[in-house]
């Protein structure tokens, strides 16, 4: 690929033609016009050929038939992208932007793999890519949806387990008398409903991994190539913002209207120029789910024994081969998941899991035999060190509700 465009630069000045333009042009056309194909097994209302704005009768793109799950080249490259980095079969090292094989312990993927899509690929490649991560990630979050909603909420008996299991944490802000056994035992009635659970939000956690990765790639390359353009729309961003914030806080300040579409036009800029963060972007449409905050912080002190913290590594990793569970994927699909509903169901979790915290060490202080943090607790500890930072957080949510000292304790355990 990049000999045609050398080739297609060398040769446009002798013939007086925009060489480059027009590779750049065809290329793009291709390339969007494959992914818009392979966007369509996730749309109700599929885009025909003869509806493309990127197909032509002049100049038309070839269609060639399926050999797989996927229609074309695209929906191939991810696929075999998602098969590499599987949570299950890899562990994701954030400090080094890279996977490696949980039995072997050999790199299987990096920040190389991306420089190398955008030198074949494109801007408008890795465009593409990351808006059919998108589409899956909207499947995924559908059908957990749909499962939550069928299989749990509409049982009355796990709503009855969680309604009294509610009542023997209320207050919040107060301490467990007995954690060791509260927490343990609605963690044994609640087992059989998490292994669905578990698999998507791991899917979730990776695709939003692999399209933070791709933002960045594509933000590198915009400044590097062309530094004007990325400053331009890092600056209009600010002006932007700032100016709606403006509006919430004065009505009476101008705000852009829905027939104007800045906005809309403005952030498919941004994404290309990957100017955003993916973790914050909310997905799908979400109604308020009862006892919603209770059951995520359940699903997670659930899944925490799984992991273990390792201080060469600054993150969790899976504890035992036979139970496959990578931390950053499922730090990362918590957060996600939570994204999609009211940020009151975030406070409530981040409560719930101080609440579990504080009982814990209160209960391990007064049996009298513990001289450091209870092993469950340095896990929840280092799962909400991950979340506020993939999150972007400020300590002081966690500090309002853990003390600042056991937060203290951990931090200076792990620079040991």
């Amino acid at each position: 690929m990049d000999g045609f465009v050398r080739s297609f630069e060398y040769i446009q000045d002798y013939v007086d033609i925009h060489g480059l333009k027009i590779w750049q042009e065809e290329v793009s056309r291709i390339i969007n016009y494959n992914m818009e194909q392979e966007c369509n097994s996730f749309l109700r209302t599929k885009v025909h050929d003869w509806q493309s704005v990127y197909q032509s009768t002049t100049i038309p793109i070839p269609k060639f038939p399926a050999v797989d799950n996927s229609i074309n080249f695209m929906g191939r490259l991810v696929r075999e992208i998602l098969r590499i980095t599987d949570p299950k079969n890899t562990s994701y090292i954030d400090q080094m932007k890279t996977w490696y094989d949980n039995k072997t312990r050999l790199e299987v993927m990096d920040l190389k793999v991306f420089s190398r899509m955008q030198q074949s690929l494109g801007t408008y490649g890795l465009t593409g890519l990351d808006r059919l991560l998108c589409f899956m990630m909207v499947r995924e979050l559908q059908k957990f949806l749909s499962v939550i909603e069928r299989g749990v909420l509409r049982d009355k008996a796990w709503l009855e387990m969680f309604g009294s299991f509610m009542k023997s944490l209320n207050p919040v802000k107060g301490l467990i008398s007995n954690p060791s056994k509260l927490y343990p035992t609605y963690m044994t009635k609640a087992a059989k409903m998490w292994p669905p659970f578990v698999t998507l939000v791991l899917k979730v956690g990776q695709m939003q991994l692999l399209r933070r990765q791709i933002a960045n790639e594509l933000n590198f390359s915009c400044k590097f190539d062309s530094k004007f353009l990325a400053s331009a729309l890092q600056n209009t961003n600010h002006a932007l913002l700032a100016d709606i914030e403006a509006h919430y806080q004065d009505p009476t300040k101008p705000y852009p209207k829905e027939q104007n579409p800045l906005m809309y036009e403005f952030a498919s800029y941004l994404e290309c120029a990957g100017i955003c963060n993916p973790l914050n972007k909310i997905y799908i449409t979400t109604k308020r789910l009862p006892y919603f905050s209770l059951f995520t912080f359940l699903f997670v002190i659930s899944q925490l024994h799984k992991l273990q913290y390792l201080k060469s590594v600054g993150s969790m990793v899976l504890k035992l081969p036979k139970d496959p569970l990578d931390g950053p994927p499922f730090v990362v699909g918590v957060l996600s998941l939570l994204k999609q509903f009211h940020s009151e169901n975030t406070d409530q979790f981040l409560a719930l899991l101080g609440q579990y915290v504080r009982s814990m060490v209160e209960f391990a202080a007064g049996s009298g035999k513990a001289t450091e943090l209870p092993p469950e607790v340095t896990t929840v500890l280092s799962f909400l060190d991950d979340f506020i930072y993939y999150a972007g957080l400020p300590r002081q949510m966690i500090e309002s509700h853990i003390p600042a000292y056991i937060f203290d304790e951990f931090k200076s355990n792990c620079q040991q």
